[in-house]
Formats: C-alpha cells, sequence, structure tokens
C-alpha cells in the first residue's frame, strides 16, 4: 500500500473492511456509525442484500453493455419506475455515473434544447452563490462555492450568480419570512432582464443546499416565484436534487415540498444507496420531444452511461425504500434527530442554527451566537471536529466557509434511512463530546 492519490494527501485514513448496517469497521476493528452516509449516499447502510443480490445476479448474466449499440432491462425498468413516481410533467431519464456528470449533462441539455427549437441565443446559465453542483469545469462554473471555484477561475465557463435563499443570514431586519423568500427570487427575474431574456437558457438550484451552506432549505414561496419567473421569461429550471433528493429530505424527490416541477432535474447519491456509482437526469416532455422532432441525438455521452448492473443496483435500492417505507422512516427519525439536537445544543453558545429536512440536518457553528460573528476560518473548527468525532466513532459531514466561501462553519447529519432511535442517542452523543473537545 501507499501509491493511492487520496483526495488529502496529509492525511492517515484508516482502512475500511466491512459493513454491518449503519457502520463501516475497518482493518483493526473500530465501528463508526455513519452518521452522515458518507456524503449523504450510503441510505441503505453498508449491508443491504437486497442490493447485494440485485449486483451478484446481474453480473451473473450481463455486467455492461455499451448504451450506443444496446439498451438492458435494468435501465428501463429503472427508468419506468422513476418516471412514475415524478413529479408532474418530467417524462424521460437519462441514466449517468454520478452527480457531477448528471448537472454537467443538465446544463448541456438546456443549451442544446434551444438549438433545437430555433432560438440560439439562448445559451447563459444563472445558478446562486453558495450552492454546490459538481465538480466538472461545467458543474463547477454553475456552482457557487467560491473556494471550489478559486484556483480554477480561469478554466471556468462565464455564469451569473444571484443570492442564495439563506434566511439564517439573509433576512433583514422586520422583514418577514415570506418578504425576504420574495426578494432574493426577484433577484433571477432582474438578472434575467440585465442579460436579455432571450439569452437565458437556465437557472440551477439545489431545493435544500447541502455540503455548501450545511442543509439550508428556501423558505415557503420561494421556488414557487422562481417557477413563475422561469415560465414568463422561457427560462429552464434545472433542479439539482442530487444530494437531497431520493428520500434523502422525506419525499421522493425534493421539489414535492415544493410543490413546484422542475424542466431538469439530476439525481445521484441516494439513487444507488453507494452500492454502485449511478446518477441520472430527468426531463420534461418538450425538452425530449424537441430533441426527438429535431436532430435525434443528445450530443454528450459518457462509457458506462446505463450501466446494467448500477442500474440493477438502483432499482434493487429503490424498490427496498418503497418496500419497507423507509421514506416514514425518514420523517419519523428525521423529526427525533432535529428535536435531540435542539434538546443538546440548542443553547449551546456555539451552535448558532439548526436546520433542514428530513434526515438531512445541518448546525451552523458560531463565535458568539447573539451576534452570530463565525470563527476565524484560519483556526480550522469543522476540520478538528470531524477528526474528534472520528476518533469518538462517529462518521459527520463538517464543512466552511458557510457564509461566503471563506467564513463559517457547519456540521451535516445525513444518517441512512434505517436508522433507529438508538442510533439518534448514539450520534447526540458522540458529537457532543467531538464538540465538546473542540470548543
Amino acid at each position: 500500500m501507499g501509491h493511492v492519490f487520496h483526495r488529502h494527501t496529509k492525511t492517515n485514513y484508516p482502512v475500511a473492511v466491512k459493513g454491518d448496517g449503519c457502520y463501516i469497521i475497518d482493518a483493526e476493528g473500530k465501528r463508526y456509525l455513519d452518521g452522515s452516509s458518507g456524503a449523504a449516499v450510503s441510505c441503505l447502510g453498508h449491508s443491504n442484500m437486497a442490493a447485494r443480490e440485485a449486483i451478484i445476479d446481474q453480473v451473473s448474466r450481463l455486467a455492461f453493455a455499451h448504451t450506443g449499440f444496446f439498451t438492458n432491462q435494468p435501465m428501463e425498468e429503472l427508468a419506468d419506475f422513476l418516471i412514475e413516481r415524478a413529479p408532474a410533467g418530467l417524462e424521460r431519464v437519462y441514466f449517468l455515473s454520478g452527480g457531477s456528470e448528471a448537472v454537467e449533462a443538465s446544463i448541456k441539455i438546456a443549451r442544446q434544447y434551444f438549438l433545437e427549437i430555433g432560438k440560439p441565443d439562448k445559451a447563459k446559465i444563472i445558478a446562486r452563490w453558495q450552492s454546490y453542483h459538481g465538480n466538472t469545469l461545467g458543474a463547477l462554473s454553475a456552482g457557487g462555492n467560491r473556494w471550489r471555484r478559486a484556483q480554477f477561475e480561469p478554466l471556468l465557463v462565464p455564469m451569473q450568480h444571484i443570492s442564495p435563499c439563506y434566511e439564517y443570514r439573509g433576512k433583514k431586519e422586520g422583514e418577514t419570512t415570506e418578504q425576504y423568500g420574495l426578494r432574493v427570487a426577484n433577484e433571477l427575474e432582474e438578472m434575467i432582464l440585465q442579460l436579455g431574456a432571450g439569452n437565458v437558457a437556465a437557472f440551477i438550484a439545489e431545493p435544500v443546499v447541502g455540503a455548501t451552506m450545511g442543509c439550508v432549505p428556501a423558505v415557503p414561496g420561494y421556488f414557487k416565484r422562481i417557477r413563475e419567473i422561469c415560465d414568463k421569461y422561457e427560462v429552464l429550471l434545472i433542479l439539482d436534487e442530487v444530494m437531497c433528493g431520493m428520500g434523502r429530505v422525506g419525499s421522493l424527490f425534493a421539489a414535492e415540498q415544493e410543490g413546484v416541477t422542475a424542466d431538469i432535474l439530476a439525481i445521484a447519491k441516494g439513487l444507488g444507496a453507494g452500492y454502485q456509482p449511478i446518477g441520472a437526469m430527468l426531463v420534461s416532455k418538450k425538452i425530449y420531444d424537441a430533441i426527438h422532432q429535431g436532430s435525434g441525438f443528445f450530443q454528450h455521452g459518457h462509457t458506462y452511461m446505463g450501466h446494467a448492473t448500477a442500474c440493477a443496483a438502483a432499482l434493487a435500492v429503490q424498490k427496498f425504500i418503497e418496500k419497507e417505507n423507509l421514506l416514514e422512516n425518514v420523517r419519523k427519525q428525521g423529526a427525533s434527530l432535529k428535536a435531540a439536537l435542539e434538546k443538546e445544543f440548542g443553547n449551546h453558545p456555539n451552535i448558532g442554527d439548526i436546520r433542514g429536512k428530513g434526515l438531512f440536518v445541518g448546525l451552523e457553528i458560531v463565535e458568539d451566537r447573539t451576534t452570530k460573528q463565525p470563527f476565524d476560518a484560519k483556526l480550522g473548527i469543522n476540520t478538528k471536529i470531524k477528526a474528534a468525532a472520528m476518533q469518538e466513532g462517529l462518521m459527520c459531514y463538517p464543512m466552511g466557509g458557510t457564509i461566503d466561501g471563506k467564513n463559517g462553519d457547519h456540521i451535516m447529519l445525513s444518517p441512512p434511512f434505517i436508522i433507529e432511535e438508538k442510533h439518534i442517542d448514539e450520534i447526540i452523543g458522540k458529537l457532543g463530546k467531538a464538540v465538546g473537545k473542540v470548543l
């Protein structure tokens, strides 16, 4: 061992050797409660037999057939399963290998759609600051995570960004929640008019912002206003549900809770629960029809798209979630987790906000609870909490740059959908010890 290029070259990682429900076990036999499902991926934990058996069965028959030559049964069945449950208007599924690929495809198909219908000037993409849409260059260009963007700025495609919907820090004194939501939503209309409506192709946003801000949901009414603006100016709405979708917030699609539908919707992570790499782009009938009746070819593709084994695993994951009614458990245990966090940290001098939906909950860490002053970024509070939690045998997902890409710290909790009350007690106990050590 020693030739792997790890994501952090100065970190000595424990060696994961086995999964047991909500736990990962390392080579030394230490058990880690997966309080974040990795990066909100492993929604069924690490030893689901239905997913394992589906993989074995599919590999024994056909592991992979390139989609330039064939379709395959698991891909067709998974697409049917998703569209039967998707928000109204979404009718076709394009399978990929992960979230960044799904977002990249979403941006490109938005552009091609307007070429197909004879409006080639509509090419600009609008997104939000403090969003994260993936690490490929197109997805990174759309993303508003300044820290991730910084060193690659010369390579990025020019895209426009508006304010996030971040009530904890953005709402003005005397402003109601509804007024705040409308104010930041209307920034989209202002940007469209500034760029010229005939030049704007799409607006992309996460229904619940994940890693960059730490499980921040939009305020009520925000996305309905966004949808109105997109419809008014013929701008496609791309919803990035890579992290918050597939049941994570208590409904299969996060958009369901906003009362809107997307023209293009990106999913990944919980789609396959980590048992195989998979992502997908769902598109509306009008987009599919424009290409089908036009060129007939989406000028995009990856080698492993529609991978038969990945689709078989994802279908088994989704059927298991539905059969076991796990979305009800997400709602139930999500409420319990949030209540337990509020009990433990609600009056903590360094926890400024506890927010989220379902099993997708964030805690914002501050130096001063009253003023919301963040800790000095040089202290690396989030990194220290992650390390302390791992020592306690808990995986959580802390990040920095919560406020503006540099300042602010948060902790994200997104445990598997199979968690029980005992796991919540363990999360609270171990996180409390880790926070206590650092703060």
